[in-house]
């Protein structure tokens, strides 16, 4: 049934790229990153170098990605709605305080200069990896209590705010987050896609009115982004533990040496 879904929904994208006539380039890009930033986080280390490699702005980038990495985690939202692995109270309480997040985020950002951004997102990643690398076992099955973590939505809430006005990083901070009140590693992801969303979403609103979204540029993005995470959500239940733990270390490492290299 899975297999059969994502198969519909890939060939319905074809057929819409194929009319559109969208950069091919630009949806391999999405691909790649949407799959990679899924299972770890990191999308951010490909969307805007690359789309800088062709030629496009910064800000028009940093609007792309927002718009095709919130339609994208829409996409996982459907997907897991309709597999029944998440509950729509669940989804729409994290969506609602990403929102929030996401707005004021990308509002902040109009007050803080880059550098400082970046110096901020130099300690946060820090203190990720030493998480990641202090924490010796993750669960396979989830013994999470709902309303004992209901009561911590300021967290998703700071996540969604630095999603919102910078975001490298912060599928991963939100993986690591969900872990640490002992979901499983499926389950985080699931969860993140639905935060991602709200953030991008908020981040979005506000990014519009700046007038740097290009349609052409983003749905390309977006169509890729889709493809991506359907692909890496298919592929989620079959990770060893062991191995996604590995890739969330590569991805945390690779973005702070990046962020450093900004700093610097």
């Amino acid at each position: 049934m899975k297999k059969s879904y994502i198969f519909i929904v890939n060939v319905a994208i074809a057929i819409g790229l194929f009319y559109t006539k969208l950069s091919l380039t630009l949806v391999g890009i999405g691909v790649i990153a949407a799959f990679i930033g899924t299972l770890a986080g990191g999308a951010g280390l490909i969307t805007i170098p690359a789309m800088m490699l062709v030629g496009i702005p910064i800000q028009t980038g940093i609007a792309t990605n927002k718009f095709s990495s919130g339609i994208a985690a829409l996409s996982s939202i459907f997907y897991l709605l309709y597999h029944k692995e998440l509950r729509l109270g669940a989804i729409i309480k994290y969506v609602a305080v990403a929102i929030v997040g996401g707005v004021c985020g990308a509002l902040l950002t109009v007050s803080i200069s880059e550098k400082t951004m970046n110096i901020i997102a130099c300690i946060l990643l820090i203190f990720a990896l030493l998480i990641t690398l202090k924490n010796k076992k993750w669960t396979v099955s989830s013994e999470e209590n709902d309303t004992k973590h209901s009561n911590k939505l300021w967290q998703p809430l700071l996540i969604a705010v630095y999603d919102g006005g910078f975001g490298p990083g912060s599928s991963t901070f939100s993986i690591l987050h969900f872990l640490r009140y002992h979901y499983s590693y499926i389950k985080a992801v699931q969860l993140t896609r639905v935060l991602i969303f709200g953030s991008c979403t908020g981040a979005f609103l506000v990014f519009y009115q700046t007038g740097f979204i290009q349609w052409h540029y983003a749905i390309a993005m977006a169509i890729g982004s889709i493809i991506g995470s359907q692909l890496g959500l298919l592929i989620l239940p079959k990770i060893p533990i062991k191995a996604a733990k590995i890739l969330l270390i590569i991805i945390i490492s690779l973005l702070l040496i990046q962020v450093a290299i900004k700093i610097i």
